[in-house]
């Protein structure tokens, strides 16, 4: 299923926008680049499949050692940056949709701080890069952050 919404500038009905602060409030690292098989936006599947083929997310040298012990969990949580995203929609007209929902009430790419977070199943660790399945994001896309899917030390862990 490819991804249409993703790739438009238009405003469609409905749709509004915001203005965007000139100035950031923090700084972001990369820490490595997501690989997978999807050139452009409107190829990637909406939500990612713990079935799906495999990517590869290379870490970048500096956070190498950061990657200790993550072998130890089949499922990971990855934050990545929709770095092709436009960011100044308020309100939003997914196809299909009779209303236009607010942003934040959705899972679109388009957002004010286009930051995305999908649980994959860690398949393979090497010390410089990762292969999962479970993806949904461009080829190349910025890695912000990978966590454990539920804390290890957790009294209980969700079902």
């Amino acid at each position: 299923m490819t991804n249409l919404m993703a790739d438009r500038t238009e405003i469609r009905p409905g749709e509004s926008t915001l203005a965007l602060p000139e100035e950031t409030d923090a700084q972001v690292y990369f820490l490595g680049r997501i690989r997978t098989p999807w050139a452009e936006r409107r190829d990637c599947p909406r939500g990612g499949d713990l079935e799906g083929p495999l990517c590869t997310i290379e870490i970048a040298e500096p956070f190498r050692p950061a990657l200790a012990g993550i072998g130890r969990h089949e499922f990971l949580q990855v934050l990545y940056w929709m770095h092709q995203a436009r960011r100044d929609l308020a309100t939003q007209a997914p196809h299909g949709a009779t209303t236009s929902p607010g942003t934040f009430s959705l899972r679109s790419p388009i957002r004010p701080n286009p930051i995305a977070s999908s649980v994959v199943r860690l398949v393979e660790v090497h010390p410089d890069r990762l292969v999962v399945r479970g993806l949904d994001c461009v080829d190349g896309t910025p890695l912000i952050d990978l966590k454990p899917d539920v804390c290890p030390n957790a009294a209980s862990k969700p079902a």
